[in-house]
């Protein structure tokens, strides 16, 4: 079954999918192993969610700036995308239909709406596989933005996700991350996601 997705959304604050009394648990997985993110701490816990530089996901080329040269040669992976994977800023309504791949178990994009905004952008094409995704979480009286892996994302949430990026919260557009099978390594694509993988000490962790 096709679903749509080209309406805005709007989800939050104090009940919604991503804010921090959500009513999706916050059971996990052990945090991501990845090494570059152990050794800087992206992720903020307790006091600190709110605060510094890797709050607000706005490209990963903005959000790696912070990374010392050091980083880049160790990890420099880690500040490019994927082969076959691509970042694509959207505003809403985003002009896409999504159908699931399983249920309650990831998205493909099933078609573009024509005269859409992804079709008008010319970067996202039918077929394309969603891996990851901006989404807004809310803890008390504060907010972070973060990119998200979403290859097991199901529509609801993949719907929730678009809908908290609010213009209320800073955010002018949605960022969408998608995989084109023939072009990207799905094992590579996966790794590099690690690095955005929330910790399960986060309000960010997620039943998926």
């Amino acid at each position: 079954m096709m679903k749509s997705v080209f309406a805005p959304f709007i989800l939050l604050p104090a009940a919604a999918a991503f804010s921090g009394s959500s009513a999706i648990s916050t059971r996990g997985v052990g945090p991501s192993t990845t090494t570059l993110q152990a050794v800087n701490g992206i992720w903020n816990t307790a006091n600190d969610f709110g605060k510094g530089k890797f709050r607000f996901y706005d490209g990963l080329d903005s959000y790696m700036k912070p990374f010392p040269d050091e980083d880049r040669e160790l990890y420099p992976e880690m500040f490019k995308l994927p082969k076959g994977t691509y970042e694509v800023p959207l505003a809403k309504p985003c002009g896409i239909i999504f159908e699931e791949i399983e249920a309650n178990c990831g998205v493909y994009v099933a078609d573009l709406v024509e005269g859409g905004n992804a079709e008008n952008q010319g970067i996202i094409q039918k077929g394309d596989v969603l891996v990851g995704i901006t989404a807004v979480q809310i803890s008390g009286a504060k907010w972070e933005r973060r990119l998200i892996p979403a290859r097991k994302f199901g529509f609801d949430l993949v719907v929730d996700a678009i809908g908290s990026n609010d213009i209320k919260w800073g955010c002018n557009n949605v960022i969408l991350m998608v995989e084109r099978p023939g072009e990207a390594d799905r094992e590579e694509v996966d790794k590099f996601l690690e690095f955005f993988e929330p910790p399960g000490d986060t309000p960010w962790k997620l039943p998926v």
